[in-house]
Formats: C-alpha cells, structure tokens, sequence
C-alpha cells in the first residue's frame, strides 16, 4: 500500500517593494519624506519670505534716499518697518492678491471656460458640485460635515470667505499705513495731513489700488486663456499634453 506524502505549497519568493506608491521610495528619510509630501508649501513660503526680505532690504535704502534727498533723518531696519512706506507697498499688494484669489474661487463655482484645465466641464456635474449633506461617507469627512447646520454652511463656503477676509484686513492696512506715507509726503512739501476718510475716498488711494486690480485679472484671464491651447507637462494646471483643445478640466 503506498504512503501518500504530503507537500506543502511553497510561496514565490517577492521581491520588496521599492516605492511607497508611484514617487518615493520605501527608503526615503523623514525629511526627504515631508518634501515630498509638502514641497510645494516648502517652496513657496520660501520663495515668499526671500522676496519679503528683499523688498524689506531694498525699501529701506530706497526710504532712507528720501529721507535725505529732503534733509531728514535715515532710520534703522527696526523703524523702518513701522513705516507708511513698508506697509503700503506691502498691503497694497496682499490685498489685490487676496482679492484675486476670492474672486477666483467665487467664478470658478458658477462659471465656465470649454477647453481650460481651470475650469470645470460645463456638461458634466462635478464632485465638488455634490450636496455634502446627501455623503454616503460622512462618518470619514471632516466635521463640520458631521455636524451640519450652520457650521457646515460656513465650512462649504470658507475658501472663499478666508480669502475675502484676508482682502478685507488687507485693504483696511492699505488704507492706513497709505494715508502715513501720504500725509508724510505732503508734510514735506509744506501742506496739511489729510484725514482718513478723505484719503479713503481719494483718487490716490483708489489709483494705487486699481493698478494692482486690474493686473490681477489679466493675469487670471490668461491663465484661463493659454491653458486651453498651452501646456506644461508635469503640471496639474495644465492639461495632458495629449489633451484636444476642447477638452475641459484636467
């Protein structure tokens, strides 16, 4: 009678994955890790706090020329950053980038653009069009989405309302730390300060504000324009550089 002889099943030795996913490397460090996972942030409040140095840097020499160009005292760095000088060539700038940015999100909701990657398809409902309330996973979405009411109506709506706000402080700076720089030049040429609200409402204050508007939209509506026929590869502000022209979205 023969023996009958058990085998057991050997499994195929694998090879160990090399990639957490499609870009990093299993053996990536921690810092090469949160590059990767944070590099564009990384990169851009470091782009961000090198151009603030430099015009901080620049502004300074250029205040203190004028200062003397009109036999006044220069000022320290300190001194000089509590200035109307400082603070309106910045704020001036956040608030139309701020303002760009809030009206960007608003029109992206509602409006369309055939053939730009920076628009949703004008046939199709999207994902960010669903109702969160109607979510067949709100036990996995993020509070407010749980809680409902009010603090989600306000959850759904707070990229643009972050925006507006930070335009809103930013042009009440403008305002403020203009009407300094202002009242110091004309201070200097012999005339009277002039009030908040006179400043507010003077064809000045709106100049300067408008010459930074209007290049926000133009740049907006050739970011628009070019990603239809324009691409960058790599980029998820562009398209697929396969991707007809009239194709929609990304």
């Amino acid at each position: 009678m023969g023996s009958t002889i058990a085998r057991k099943s050997v499994p195929l030795r694998r090879d160990s994955p090399t990639h957490r996913g499609d870009r990093l490397p299993v053996s990536a460090g921690r810092l090469r890790t949160i590059w990767h996972h944070h590099g564009l942030s990384i990169a851009l409040l470091a782009l961000f706090l090198v151009s603030m140095v430099g015009q901080t840097w620049a502004g300074w020499y250029a205040y203190n020329e004028e200062q003397r160009s009109h036999q006044q005292p220069s000022v320290t760095l300190a001194r000089y950053l509590t200035t109307g000088h400082f603070g309106e060539a910045t704020f001036e700038n956040w608030e139309s980038e701020f303002l760009q940015m809030a009206f960007y999100v608003l029109l992206t909701a509602w409006l369309f653009q055939i053939g730009s990657s920076e628009s949703k398809r004008p046939d199709v409902v999207e994902l960010v069009d669903l109702d969160p309330r109607d979510s067949p996973t709100k036990e996995r979405a993020p509070w407010p989405v749980r809680k409902g009411g009010i603090v989600l109506t306000l959850y759904e709506n707070s990229l643009s309302i972050a925006f507006a706000l930070l335009f809103l402080v930013s042009f009440t700076l403008h305002a403020r730390t203009g009407l300094e720089a202002f009242n110091q030049e004309r201070m200097s040429h012999g005339e009277m300060p002039m009030g908040f609200w006179d400043f507010a409402g003077s064809s000045q204050f709106w100049f300067e504000s408008f010459q930074n508007w209007q290049s926000e939209f133009l740049s907006l509506a050739a970011m628009v324009g070019f990603t239809i026929c324009l691409r960058q590869r790599g980029s998820p502000e562009s398209k697929p550089v396969d991707a007809p022209y009239f194709e929609t979205g990304d």
